[in-house]
């Protein structure tokens, strides 16, 4: 448990208890960490107390003593030492990916399914910049990544090595933090500071390179070393002030049109936004990252916002007297024509982020704290209020005041749901893919972690899966990194071993990182991938032939030559790694397809052939607004 001897910060740090530390400050406004941190409880070594030990061993058992327990590691003449630590735990097991992309995105779904660091593992040079594209994508995602990188021998660094790269310069713009470890008895510290500082605050990627020399120099570990992190608590969130929690009851008591505008900030407090819901009726609109956190089979839910989000979500955005913008960053795939986006609207933006507050939209109110906090706050008030106010009964049951003052709004919202709800253009006996997801959906009832690559079949998957529940969606959602869907969905299941994981892909998703095929057969991980094969660049293909000037333009995966011919064959990729797999190509095959895939133990790829005609709808053009939607099945 967090200790704290000063006070607001024993409240907020509680929030924390998951952390692997605890904390000791300073009476001062701005504390100073001066952090010792003992162990949670005792720790069993396999080395005696006073044994000198390899810093590679003096690592392994700092990830140990946080509760790691899967690494996702590739090897290489740099990481060696560390391999080979790791094969001395009988705590951590490596998982070896097939590249080491796939590594980084397996520990970006571990942590997204677990809400626990992952960890992954790359040699230098080359291994340590194939993870590039996954710390940007956590970092875009807020996902808690500690990446460990071996590194040539302190004495030949600067001299353009052999695999030499500068990770820490490369790196730097798109981590928390990253550190070069030039003394192998600051191991033990470091990766306590790594632990706190990528799940605090707003969690992120750390980055911790290690140069090999170090990783073989022998020392006796200090393991109470305190953490160096000066400054550190003051920006940590605040507790919330009453008044400015107070004032947002106030806004809500007043407001006939009031929407949630809810994103991934709010993934570590479903219940709390579900109370929130419950107490004043006011409906949800989430954003890509957040689908899940409240669920979408709610009556309350307006599904997803934005460039392709539902009619009635962005309806009631645009239409909105009070916007409650709970820990989101106002992102252009939301708001497209910011300055027109929520117009009319009171905005409250709560984040833990003071970056994020005010940054693309301004509001009128703004509170930096974690959201958490801010909502147990918000609820305390209301259901004071709601105890001194006699219950009235409304089109939704009984409820509180507020629930009576947006009842005439909920039913302008769902004029508009019957009005367009989701449809989608059918091709005979052809597959629509949204028909897909939907059986999908009601065959898994709606409680499988869902993985996606990112395409159409990323958009579809958002738009017709009824996600109910937070950390099911696993998705590349800021930086929109094509190869997520499968290496994710490994981490997910290492991380939920009894849960349902599906990646829903597109066959060009797919391809990019095809290879963790060998990783899940032999892992014997039970991953189903329902893979939505139009043979296109589906997203490319829409917006180049249908918005752009009407060629295809490279979109194109199949064989030119053969267009008849389904290429690549996806069941040979699946044959060459011993996965069962299965084409369906017919509308009225298809359920009984996916029935067999999930029953299927162990590993399964079913290739749902569907026509590259079918387009992502409805959609909001680039710069757009709400008035320039597309509607309507195509």
């Amino acid at each position: 448990m967090l200790q704290l001897q000063t006070s607001p910060f024993q409240t907020l740090l509680q929030h924390y208890s998951n952390f692997p530390t605890s904390f000791s400050t300073s009476p001062s406004p701005f504390p100073i960490i001066t952090i010792n941190l003992p162990a949670q409880k005792t720790f069993v070594s396999q080395f005696a107390a006073d044994q000198p030990r390899k810093g590679s061993d003096i690592l392994v058992e700092a990830l140990e003593r946080e509760g790691v327990t899967h690494v996702f590691g590739y090897p290489g003449g740099a990481s060696m030492e560390i391999h080979e630590a790791l094969a001395r735990s009988s705590m951590i097991r490596n998982v070896l990916p097939r590249h080491e992309q796939g590594g980084i995105f397996a520990a970006d779904g571990y942590a997204r399914a677990s809400g626990r660091p992952g960890v992954c593992l790359t040699s230098s040079g080359p291994g340590a910049t194939n993870i590039i594209s996954g710390i940007a994508d956590a970092n875009f995602d807020s996902i808690p990544i500690v990446a460990i990188t071996g590194q040539v021998p302190r004495g030949l660094m600067g001299t353009d090595a052999f695999q030499e790269v500068p990770h820490i310069d490369i790196t730097r713009p798109i981590t928390k933090f990253n550190y070069l470890v030039l003394d192998v008895e600051d191991i033990p510290r470091i990766v306590k500071e790594a632990f706190l500082l990528a799940t605090s605050g707003r969690p992120g990627p750390v980055l911790i390179d290690i140069p090999r020399d170090i990783q073989k120099e022998l020392v006796v570990p200090n393991w109470n070393k305190p953490i160096m992190l000066p400054g550190n608590a003051s920006r940590l969130p605040k507790l919330p002030e009453k008044a400015h929690l107070e004032e947002i009851v106030r806004l809500i008591s007043v407001s006939k049109r009031p929407v949630v505008y809810a994103g991934g900030g709010c993934m570590n407090c479903s219940e709390e936004l579900r109370r929130f819901v419950g107490l004043t009726g006011i409906p949800v609109a989430s954003t890509l990252m957040g689908l899940g956190i409240f669920p979408c089979t709610d009556d309350l839910s307006l599904h997803m916002l934005g460039m392709h989000g539902t009619i009635q979500a962005n309806y009631a955005v645009d239409r909105s007297d009070l916007l409650l913008a709970f820990g989101v960053r106002f992102d252009d795939r939301v708001t497209g024509k910011v300055e027109a986006f929520a117009r009319n609207a009171t905005i409250v933006h709560i984040d833990i982020d003071p970056a994020e507050i005010g940054k693309n939209k301004k509001p009128h109110l703004s509170i930096c704290t974690d959201v958490k906090l801010a909502l147990e706050g918000i609820n305390t008030i209301l259901e004071k209020n709601a105890a001194k106010q006699p219950t009235a009964e409304n089109k939704r049951g009984k409820g509180t005041k507020f629930n009576d003052n947006v009842s005439a709004w909920i039913e302008e919202i769902d004029e508009q749901k019957e009005k367009y709800p989701a449809s989608y253009r059918t091709f005979g006996e052809a597959i629509p893919p949204q028909y897909a997801i939907q059986l999908l959906d009601e065959l898994t009832n709606g409680n499988a972690i869902i993985g996606t690559g990112v395409g159409q079949h990323q958009m579809w998957a958002a738009q017709y899966y009824k996600h109910r529940n937070p950390r099911h969606w696993l998705s590349s959602s800021g930086l929109g990194a094509m190869g997520f869907g499968l290496p994710a969905a490994m981490g997910a299941a290492l991380a939920k071993p009894d849960a349902i994981v599906v990646d829903i892909d597109g066959d060009g998703s797919f391809m990019m990182n095809i290879q963790e095929l060998a990783t899940i057969r032999v892992e014997n991980l039970p991953v189903k991938i329902m893979l939505l094969n139009n043979q296109h660049l589906g997203m490319v293909y829409q917006f180049e032939y249908e918005y752009g000037d009407g060629d295809s333009l490279h979109s194109y995966m199949g064989n030119p030559s053969n267009q008849a011919q389904v290429f690549p064959d996806m069941l040979m990729f699946a044959e060459a790694c011993n996965i069962t797999a299965a084409r369906v190509t017919k509308k009225a095959e298809l359920r009984e397809a996916i029935e067999k895939m999930l029953k299927t133990p162990g590993p399964y790829l079913l290739d749902v052939m569907v026509p590259h005609q079918a387009q992502v709808l409805q959609l909001i053009p680039d710069g757009g607004t709400f008035k320039d939607a597309i509607k309507g099945a195509q």
